[in-house]
């Protein structure tokens, strides 16, 4: 499992987000992430249809299906539980 992180620089959620997944990611090394810019990834962003509420949180199987999806700014647990529940996906 991998999460797809789509954000702006003009976004303040997305802001808000950083730190949180800073160490999210700290705490999880095995964790892989990709962080995607909203302005300068318009071929991946149209791919997984982000909306225009950012950030966007996208977790992809192995086989590059999409599990979940949270928008906006979750907290620290409930992006631990999203991720500890698709750990092995």
């Amino acid at each position: 499992m991998k999460v797809l992180k789509f954000g702006a620089v003009w976004c303040a959620g997305c802001l808000i987000m950083k730190p949180k997944w800073k160490e999210i990611e700290a705490e999880n090394p095995w964790l892989e992430t990709r962080y995607f810019d909203y302005d300068d990834s318009k071929e991946t962003v149209e791919k997984w249809k982000v909306g225009k509420t950012l950030p966007v949180f996208i977790f992809v199987a192995k086989d590059d299906t999409e599990i979940a999806r949270l928008t906006g700014e979750p907290s620290k647990t409930d992006l631990l539980k999203k991720i500890n529940r698709y750990k092995n996906y």
